[in-house]
């Protein structure tokens, strides 16, 4: 499988996680008190991690389509597909993990350099001529 159907891919997979993650929290959200309250940062974090299946999903699926309209050095599609492969699990995970055990936050670093990891070669090996 080429990079851009394989990040095309990825971001399908996020898009359905993301939906079976808001159907299970879903079942609580009526619940004032459920993980703290609407304001805790338990609750915010569940969230987070909800939407970021959605968020890093789109940007695997736009890098994929991307690929398929621009010619990017091949060393520049591999490494910003890896970061925004790691980037897929981690972000969600770090939510997730933060919502858990609250030190858990400190892990935020790794999914933000694995998007910056997908970001910057797009831009750095775009064709600008």
């Amino acid at each position: 499988m080429d990079i851009a159907n394989f990040n095309i891919l990825v971001g399908w997979v996020a898009m359905l996680s993301g939906a079976i993650a808001g159907a299970a929290l879903g079942l609580f959200f009526h619940r004032d008190d459920w993980a703290g309250g609407y304001a805790s940062f338990r609750r915010r974090m569940l969230r987070l991690g909800h939407i970021s299946f959605f968020g890093i999903g789109f940007l695997n699926l736009l890098f994929g389509l991307t690929l398929t309209v621009v010619a990017l050095p091949p060393a520049h599609g591999r490494i910003a597909s890896a970061g925004l492969l790691v980037a897929a699990i981690t972000m969600p995970a770090c939510c997730f993990l933060s919502a858990w055990k609250k030190p858990l936050r400190h892990l935020f670093p790794i999914p933000v350099l694995a998007v910056l990891a997908g970001i910057i070669p797009i831009l750095l090996g775009w064709p600008y001529s």
